[in-house]
């Protein structure tokens, strides 16, 4: 998996966009202002950080040692909601999508009704162009 597949997938989903508040790195993807991935670009140490329920962010962390950890650069109070993901690694990119699909899923659930309706009208004006 490389750096332009995990920028088109997350540049995909509705409403998402790329917003740098730490400086250059990590690259950060957000939808109605709310983070669902960071990407850190590092070549040889490329990994990215997700929402993740925590019952499955322990299940992705057993299944894939050294793969997957809790939530680097993330408060303690954070790590069981957080994965980081180091790509290239044991994790096929199917896995990383979904893990993607789950914590785009997330943010997206918690959204109030209002952006959540706003969020809604903007995937129908790109589906329809």
């Amino acid at each position: 998996m490389v750096n332009e597949q995990i920028t088109a997938y997350c540049l995909s989903k509705p409403g998402a966009y790329e917003d740098f508040p730490f400086g250059e790195i990590p690259i950060c993807y957000k939808v109605c202002g709310k983070l669902f991935l960071q990407l850190y670009p590092v070549w040889g140490n490329n990994k990215i950080t997700i929402s993740c329920e925590p019952m499955m962010a322990g299940l992705y962390r057993q299944q894939y040692p050294g793969a997957v950890i809790p939530g680097y650069h993330c408060p303690g109070r954070l790590k069981p909601h957080m994965n980081t993901v180091y790509l290239n690694k044991d994790v096929n990119d199917e896995i990383i999508f979904k893990m993607i699909d789950h914590s785009y899923s997330r943010v997206v659930h918690k959204l109030t009704r209002r952006e959540k309706a706003e969020l809604h009208k903007l995937s129908e004006v790109v589906h329809e162009a």
